[in-house]
């Protein structure tokens, strides 16, 4: 006889888990410093969830509508595109709009109108029903991220090596110098995306059984699919303009989702998605500073890890 847990207890268990890693990331090694501890970890921690909450729910509608598990909205070329404004940026203007010295609400707007545009932009000329459109898009996405990346190559080569090394830290996701002021912006922006994205949730069941069933079924699928695109849009700016790209994180969360939620319904899978995501982030911090002691950004780590589950996946399916 096999123990058959339900979904709800399987969420309940990996909430349970994801409150003890925050709790272990506000406590351990705090001590009496609590005037210090609060402001700093709070603001990290903050951060954190942020950008958790938005990647996995960003990745997961993405596969839906995409039906493909593999895929995620960097494969767009979000990320590319952020490091080519970041290269701008120091090109034209030098180091200060990346330091404390400019204004980062003004750079954190120009950052998510630019990615959110672009994206916007590249759904509206290439989605224009037909059943292979999407595809088109996906493909089209490749072809301007790599044009992003041999631009961001070629401005680095312009820029003085001293500022490059000031610029090089924005190519990684970073929790360690967050703005606090850009928070409460961030968390307005993917709380409204997130909540229309919420009240859509059952439509994305039937999405997810194909493009066909879905119409036959009902839904609007040129409109929901738009429309869900540009939710995407902007949580995936929004989280890569608050502490930078992380590439691989959305497929990590989103398929670990897939294979512990217990149901395909979405009820089900983008709270099991965001609360992997808390685990891993908030988690892994706890390991690298207060564990190991160690500066490195966890962001890498994850990277490397979402790589190989990346690699791992394409093995797979080619065999």
């Amino acid at each position: 006889m096999t123990l058959e847990i339900s979904p709800k207890a399987r969420l309940a268990l990996l909430a349970t888990l994801a409150l003890s890693v925050v709790a272990a990331f506000m406590l351990i090694g705090a001590g009496d410093n609590w005037d210090f501890v609060l402001p700093f970890r709070g603001a990290k921690l903050a951060a954190m969830l942020l950008v958790a909450y938005a990647i996995a729910v960003s990745s997961m509608l993405f596969q839906t509508i995409t039906h493909n598990r593999i895929l995620t909205p960097s494969i767009m070329g979000f990320d590319a595109l952020y490091l080519l404004i970041q290269a701008v940026i120091v090109f034209s203007l030098g180091i200060d709009p990346l330091t404390e010295t400019g204004n980062p609400n003004l750079r954190f707007a120009v950052e998510v109108i630019l990615m959110t545009g672009f994206a916007c932009l590249l759904f509206r000329a290439l989605f224009n029903g037909a059943a292979h459109s999407l595809h088109l898009m996906l493909l089209a996405g490749i072809v301007f991220g790599l044009l992003f990346r041999s631009l961001s190559s070629f401005v680095m080569r312009l820029i003085d090596p001293n500022e490059f090394m000031v610029l090089q830290d924005r190519m990684f996701a970073s929790f360690n110098a967050i703005q606090t002021g850009l928070l409460w912006v961030a968390a307005i922006a993917i709380g409204l995306a997130s909540l229309a994205a919420w009240r859509l949730r059952h439509q994305y069941d039937v999405l997810a059984l194909g493009r066909e069933i879905a119409v036959n079924l009902g839904i609007d699928y040129r409109r929901t699919v738009m429309f869900t695109l540009a939710l995407i849009a902007v949580m995936v700016s929004v989280s890569t303009a608050l502490v930078g790209p992380v590439t691989f994180f959305g497929l990590l969360v989103s398929n670990l989702a897939y294979v512990t939620a217990g149901s395909g319904k979405h009820r089900y899978l983008l709270p099991m998605a965001v609360l992997w995501g808390v685990v891993f982030l908030v988690g892994g911090q706890v390991l690298l500073e207060r564990v190991l002691e160690l500066n490195a950004t966890v962001s890498v780590v994850i990277e490397f890890v979402g790589g190989l589950l990346f690699l791992f996946l394409i093995t797979r399916r080619k065999s």
